[in-house]
């Protein structure tokens, strides 16, 4: 059986999906793919795994690190959640690009090389974000791309954090650069 809950983040409501495993979605309401692994039949209630991801957000949004992470339920291919594994291990605060997921991916699995564009697919795909912290990855140049809740969410998840942001962009249409 899938639950879900709301929670109300500073940074627009989320939706929290979990079943008897752990956690299996963080939606910010409105993303791109919001609630697309979510099946149909699923209940609005409060469970154990529900609840410690309610903590967990408390936590973070109180702009502290949280300690400890909630029971997660991940489905994906084993590429998807060899990335998925990668993003765990990025440290609050800090940011790793495409293709360092990519090298550190080919490193572990003995592939000559993995692809970047690859790994930015399973990370645009994870469905538990922030807990699987796919807005710390940003481009090789230092482009702040690829984030589902929308990059204004991005900064202000890496303002959060206290990340350096010093040389990190938001790529325009126009081909100019926006310094943040």
């Amino acid at each position: 059986m899938i639950s879900t809950c709301c929670y109300g983040s500073p940074l627009g409501d989320i939706l929290l999906a979990a079943d008897e495993v752990g956690l299996i979605g963080l939606w910010f309401e409105g993303q791109k793919y919001f609630a697309s692994t979510l099946p149909a039949a699923h209940t609005m209630q409060e469970t154990p795994p529900l609840t410690q991801a309610r903590h967990w957000l408390d936590v973070y949004f109180s702009g502290q690190q949280p300690d400890f992470t909630p029971p997660l339920h991940l489905v994906g291919s084993p590429f998807r959640q060899a990335v998925w594994t990668l993003l765990l291990q990025i440290p609050y605060g800090q940011t790793t690009t495409y293709s360092a997921l990519a090298r550190q991916l080919a490193a572990q699995t003995g592939a000559a090389r993995v692809s970047a564009q690859a790994v930015g697919g399973a990370v645009g795909h994870n469905a538990v974000s922030l807990i699987i912290p796919c807005h710390r990855v940003v481009g090789t140049n230092g482009s702040l791309t690829g984030y589902a809740g929308g990059l204004d969410r991005k900064i202000k998840l890496l303002e959060l954090e206290k990340a350096d942001m010093r040389q990190l962009f938001v790529p325009c249409q126009e081909h100019r650069l926006i310094k943040l």
